[in-house]
């Protein structure tokens, strides 16, 4: 599997690459091509064109949450698409992987709507859409895991802003929130966009899905802005356990959680640019 970054917070030095505050994957795995989230804006369009991606020819697009710095560049996803057949190019109809909360509307006080731009009867005009809270196999080895069990008591407490539905709104606990997982020679690769469900709960429920103890990389956002000590205590304890390979901690950890988790594992630099390769 090939995984590049087209967006993050941060850029790999001497790489002239594009971030912000979001996230988007490229993976790659037997000729499948896959989104794993589009970010804020679109650059993740300028970043992978700058990376030899082709984005007319997707098989995947998968979405971790339904927040506003992963789902957002999907508009201008969709709008690429048109630009190609309003020139008779051809563009592959890709699946759309995700929780079936995903096009609930997210309002967030003093900010309005956080969630996704795009509506459900929208998004059926240009995807096959597959929205499960179970664990989805797009290859032999790699898996969408659905809705992430929450079995610590110290992550996933807090709500951010309001989700609505039929019966009104309610605090946002981020059901939708999940993660892909590539079983590797050498162990799982667990890629996360936000880790909402809680990072240590997301690694946790990739090895109960994957029957696999083993953790070769962990990459992607961990949710770890501002956290307690103690929530940061706990989680060292995790990844010390688990003892990964490496860990590519991006997008939302601070560096206070790098610098404290860098002292249990092998914590790796990442950006936008940035390309890896498991097997």
């Amino acid at each position: 599997m090939n995984l590049k970054i087209l967006v993050d917070n941060n850029t790999i030095i001497d790489h002239y690459f594009l971030g912000e505050p979001g996230v988007s994957f490229f993976i790659e795995i037997d000729n499948i091509h896959i989104l794993f989230d589009l970010g804020y804006s679109d650059i993740f369009l300028s970043n992978g064109i700058k990376m030899g991606i082709d984005f007319l020819n997707i098989d995947h697009i998968v979405l971790s949450h339904a927040h506003l710095d992963h789902t957002w560049g999907l508009q201008h996803l969709i709008q690429r698409y048109t630009d190609a057949r309003c020139e008779e190019t051809a563009v592959k109809h890709p699946s759309l992987v995700a929780h079936p909360l995903i096009f609930a509307s997210r309002t967030y006080a003093g900010v309005g709507e956080i969630g996704s731009l795009i509506s459900e009867k929208k998004a059926k005009s240009y995807f096959d859409l597959q929205l499960t809270s179970k664990p989805v196999w797009l290859h032999p080895k790699l898996v969408f895991l659905g809705e992430i069990e929450r079995m610590t008591s110290f992550e996933a407490k807090i709500p951010i802003g309001k989700i609505h539905g039929p019966d009104g709104q309610k605090d946002d606990y981020i059901f939708d929130d999940s993660a892909l997982v590539y079983q590797s020679d050498k162990g799982l690769v667990v890629i996360t966009g936000c880790a909402h469900a809680g990072i240590c709960n997301t690694v946790e429920y990739a090895m109960k899905v994957c029957n696999e103890t083993r953790i070769a990389d962990i990459i992607g956002g961990f949710h770890l802005m501002d956290a307690p000590e103690s929530h940061i205590t706990q989680t060292m304890k995790y990844f010390k356990k688990w003892q990964p390979a490496a860990v590519h901690a991006c997008h939302c950890t601070d560096f206070q959680a790098r610098r404290s988790l860098a002292n249990v594992v092998p914590m790796k630099e990442v950006g936008s640019g940035l390309e890896l390769s498991y097997f």
